[in-house]
C-alpha cells in the first residue's frame, strides 16, 4: 500500500540548504539558556499530541535537542529511517503551524530532511519525545518553506514511534 505524503512531511523532506552548525546545547528545557531567552516549556503523555508553552526573548543561536521522556526502544542513528509524529511551532509567533496528530505518523529517512533534525534525533529512543529548537542556519534559512517565514527559528517536538529500517 502507497502512503500518501502529507504536506508536512513534505516540508520536513525539503532538502536543507545550510552548512555546518556545530553541536546541539544541553540546556535544560524552560531553563534560560540567557537572560533574554525563555525555552518552551512541553508537556503532555507519550502516544498523545504535546503541549508547547510559547518561547520568549531572543531565540538560540545553536541547536537545542533535549529529552522531554526518553524511550525505552531502539536507537535512531544518522542512517536512521524513521517514523515519528511531531509538532512544529515557530519561534517569532509562538504559534504551532503544522502537526502530524492528525494522520498516521510519517516515515521518512533522516538524510532527507533538515539539518536540525539530523543533528538532533540520532541518539534518540523509539518511545521518546524530543524538543528541538533549530536556527534558521539549520532549518530552512534565508528562504523559508511553505509556511515557515524566512530567517525563522523553528521548534519541533518529535515523539520517535518507530524505526522501520533497524
Amino acid at each position: 500500500m502507497k502512503r500518501t505524503i502529507s504536506a508536512i512531511a513534505i516540508i520536513l523532506l525539503t532538502a536543507s540548504c545550510t552548512t555546518d552548525g556545530g553541536s546541539p546545547s544541553s540546556t535544560p528545557q524552560g531553563e534560560q539558556s540567557s537572560s533574554a531567552t525563555t525555552l518552551p516549556v512541553v508537556s503532555g503523555e507519550a502516544g498523545a499530541a504535546p503541549k508547547i508553552t510559547p518561547p520568549a526573548g531572543e531565540p538560540p543561536m545553536q541547536l537545542i535537542a533535549e529529552d522531554v521522556f526518553e524511550g525505552t526502544g531502539a536507537e535512531a542513528t544518522a542512517a536512521s529511517t524513521v517514523t515519528a509524529h511531531y509538532t512544529l511551532m515557530l519561534w517569532s509567533t509562538g504559534q504551532e503551524i503544522e502537526s502530524s496528530w492528525m494522520a498516521e505518523a510519517p516515515t521518512f529517512p533522516l538524510s532527507g530532511v533538515i539539518q536540525g533534525w539530523q543533528q538532533g534525533i540520532p541518539g534518540m529512543k523509539v518511545g521518546g519525545r524530543r524538543l528541538l529548537v533549530i536556527p534558521p542556519d539549520l532549518g530552512y534559512g534565508a528562504t523559508g518553506s511553505g509556511p515557515v517565514p524566512p530567517n525563522e527559528t523553528l521548534i519541533f517536538v518529535v515523539d520517535l514511534v518507530a524505526l522501520p529500517n533497524g
